[in-house]
C-alpha cells in the first residue's frame, strides 16, 4: 500500500494535484498535464522566457512537447488499482486554516509562508524553495494570515525596517520619505533587542513565582498553626471549665466564642491574602505562557507589533509586605486559665459578688496583664487610626467613588460598574475594601444624608431593605446622621441620640473587647452612641448615601 501510495503521488500534476491526464516532460524534467502546463505558458504570453513552475529554470522558446506514452500507461496501471489520485479531505485548506496561493483548484492547506514572497504554500509548491537556489535566501515560517501586514501601505512593499522614533515597521521607501533622518534599525535588529527584554521579564516573573509560592507555603503553615494552636486552647478551656462547670459553664462558653473569634479572624486575613497571592500566581503564569508564545513567533513585524501591549507587568504584592507571627496564638490566654484555676478557690470563699464588681466578667478572668484603658482624647484615638478603602465590587451603581476610592457620592445617573455578586443592588451603599479586627478608629467627612455604619461580610447584597440596609439586621450597626438629629439603628431597632451636630463623625471599635462607640468630632470629641455586644466575625467600615449626599473617609496619618 505504501509503494502504491508513493506512485501516486509521482504521477500527480504540480498544477492541478491530480493524476496526470496526457502526461508531457518539459526539458528540465518535469512533467505535467499537457492542458495544465499549455494554460500555464499561455499566461507568459508577453515576451518574456518561459519557466518551469517547480524549478523555476527558464526557456528562451517555448518547447515542444509530446506525450509521454510510458507516463500514461503508468497512469493508466495505477487507476486499475481502484485509488484515487486526489488528496485526502484532511489535505485540503479549511475556513480556519491558511491556504495555499499556488493552488488552482480546491485548495490545500499551506505548510509554509515565505516572507519574502509574501506568499504562502503547500507541500508540493514549497518544494522550488528547496530546490533551486534562488530561494536560498528566502525566510520560511509557519502558515499565516497576516502576511499582507508585512506591506507598506503606501509604497507596496515588504517593510524590513523598524523606526524607532514613530515605533513602527517601515518600508525603505519610508526611510527616504516621511521618516527620513529618524533613529531606524532593521526589524531583526529591533526583535533581537525586544527579545532580551522579553526574557528578562520572564525571568523576573517566574522569580516573583517562585517568591508567591513560597509565601503561600508561608502563610499555609500560619493557618495550620492558628487552627492547631486555637484547638489546643479550646481543649484546655473544655477541661479547666470542667472542673468548675456549675459555676463556670457561662464564662467558659464566652471563652470559648472569643477565641474562636479571634481564630476566624487571624484565618480569615491569612486566607484572604494567601488567595491574593494564588491569583497573582496565575496571572504571572498566563503572561508568561502569553510572552512565551509571543518569543517564538517568527514573524519579526508580528512580534513587534503585539509586543507592547504584552511586555508590561502589572504591580505586585510584595514579599516583604507578608509577615508571618511567633507561631504562638493563644498560649497567653491559656496560661491566663491555668493561673485562674489556681486562685478561683480563694475567689469562690470571698464571693462571686467582689468578683462582679471589679468590671467586665471576661477580662476579670482572662486579663493577665490588664488591657489597655479605652481612650479618651482625639490624640489617643488616633494612635489607632486606620487607613481605609472603599470596596468597588461592593458600591451601588448610583454611587461614584473617587479621591483613591476613599470618597462616595450620590449621582442622578447610573454609573458603569462590572457585575459582582458583592455589590449592593437594592441600597445606596458600600463596604470598605479592609477588614477590621483588633482596635481601629477612623473618621467621616460626610454631607446630605448619611449612615455611618459597621457590618459583617456576608451581609445581604440583594434583598429589600429590611435585609440589606445598615442598621435593619443583626449583621450591621448604624449612626444616621443628617442636618436635624442623629439616631442609632440595629436590628430594626431605632434609638433617639442627643448630641452636638458636626459634619465629621469618629468611629471607635475594639474588636475583641465587643465596642462599638461613635463620636462627634469638632475642636472636642463628643460621645453619642456606645454598644458593648460580642463580634463573632471580622467587621468592614460602611457608608449609606441618600440623594445629594456624599461622605468621605478621611486621612488621619
Amino acid at each position: 500500500m505504501d509503494q502504491i501510495q508513493l506512485n501516486r503521488e509521482r504521477l500527480c500534476c504540480s498544477i492541478c494535484l491530480d493524476l496526470l491526464k496526457d502526461p508531457v516532460t518539459t526539458p528540465c524534467g518535469h512533467s505535467y498535464c499537457m492542458n495544465c502546463i499549455k494554460t500555464h505558458w499561455d499566461g507568459e504570453e508577453s515576451g518574456r522566457d518561459y519557466s518551469c513552475p517547480q524549478c523555476r529554470q527558464t526557456f528562451t522558446l517555448r518547447p515542444e512537447l509530446g506525450k509521454s506514452t510510458m507516463l500514461a500507461d503508468l497512469v493508466e496501471e495505477l487507476k486499475k488499482t481502484g485509488l484515487q489520485a486526489a488528496p485526502a479531505d484532511h489535505c485540503y485548506a479549511g475556513p480556519e486554516d491558511v491556504a495555499c496561493d499556488v493552488c488552482t483548484r480546491r485548495k490545500l492547506r499551506a505548510c509554509k509562508s515565505c516572507l519574502q514572497c509574501l506568499t504562502s504554500f503547500c507541500e508540493k509548491h514549497l518544494q522550488p524553495h528547496f530546490e533551486s537556489p534562488a530561494y536560498k535566501k528566502h525566510k520560511l515560517v509557519e502558515p499565516s494570515k497576516k502576511l499582507q501586514e508585512n506591506v507598506c501601505s503606501r509604497h507596496d512593499e515588504v517593510m524590513k525596517i523598524f523606526c524607532r522614533t514613530d515605533q513602527q515597521s517601515i518600508c525603505y521607501l519610508c526611510l527616504m520619505d516621511e521618516h527620513k533622518g529618524h533613529d531606524t534599525v532593521s526589524a531583526a535588529a529591533e526583535r533581537t533587542e525586544r527579545q532580551r527584554e522579553l526574557e528578562g521579564t520572564r525571568l523576573n516573573i517566574q522569580q516573583r513565582i517562585q517568591d508567591r509560592e513560597k509565601d503561600v507555603k508561608l502563610l499555609q503553615q500560619e493557618v495550620e498553626a492558628i487552627n492547631g494552636s486555637a484547638d489546643k486552647a479550646v481543649e484546655l478551656f473544655r477541661k479547666t471549665f470542667t472542673e468548675l462547670i456549675r459555676l463556670m459553664e457561662k464564662r467558659h462558653s464566652d471563652v470559648k466564642q472569643q477565641v474562636r473569634s479571634q481564630q476566624e479572624t487571624e484565618v480569615s486575613r491569612v486566607k484572604e491574602l494567601q488567595e491574593k497571592l494564588e491569583q497573582e500566581i496565575t496571572e504571572l503564569k498566563r503572561k508568561d505562557a502569553e510572552l512565551q508564545k509571543l518569543s517564538l513567533t517568527e514573524d519579526h513585524n508580528q512580534f513587534l507589533q503585539d509586543y507592547p501591549s504584552l511586555s508590561g507587568l502589572s504591580g505586585s504584592t510584595h514579599s516583604s509586605s507578608i509577615k508571618t507571627r511567633p507561631l504562638r496564638y493563644f498560649e497567653d490566654v491559656t496560661a491566663a486559665v491555668s493561673g485562674v484555676r489556681d486562685k478561683l478557690q480563694d475567689v469562690l470563699r470571698e464571693g462571686w459578688t467582689n468578683i462582679s464588681q471589679t468590671g467586665t466578667e471576661v477580662d476579670v478572668l482572662l486579663s493577665q496583664p490588664r488591657p489597655e484603658p479605652e481612650p479618651k482624647t482625639r490624640a489617643e484615638f488616633l494612635k489607632y487610626s486606620r487607613d481605609i478603602t472603599l470596596d468597588t465590587n461592593t458600591v451601588n451603581t448610583w454611587l461614584l467613588l473617587s479621591d483613591g476610592n476613599r470618597k462616595v457620592t450620590f449621582m442622578d445617573q447610573l454609573q458603569s460598574y462590572s457585575s459582582h455578586p458583592d455589590r449592593f443592588t437594592n441600597n445606596h451603599q458600600v463596604l470598605s475594601r479592609e477588614s477590621l479586627t483588633g482596635r481601629c478608629y477612623w473618621e467621616v467627612e460626610w454631607k446630605g444624608r448619611v449612615y455611618v455604619a459597621v457590618a459583617h461580610k456576608n451581609i445581604s447584597r440583594a434583598g429589600n431593605s429590611r435585609e440589606c440596609l445598615f442598621g435593619r439586621n443583626d449583621k450591621s450597626w448604624s449612626l444616621d446622621c443628617n442636618n436635624i438629629s442623629y439616631k442609632f439603628w440595629f436590628n430594626k431597632v431605632e434609638t433617639p441620640v442627643s448630641g452636638p451636630q458636626s459634619s465629621r463623625v469618629g468611629v471607635y471599635l475594639d474588636h475583641r473587647a465587643g465596642i462599638l462607640s461613635f463620636y462627634s468630632v469638632s475642636e472636642t470629641m463628643t460621645l453619642l452612641h456606645r454598644v458593648q455586644t460580642t463580634f463573632t466575625q471580622p467587621l468592614h467600615a460602611g457608608l449609606c448615601v441618600f440623594y445629594s449626599g456624599s461622605a468621605e473617609l478621611c486621612q488621619l496619618k
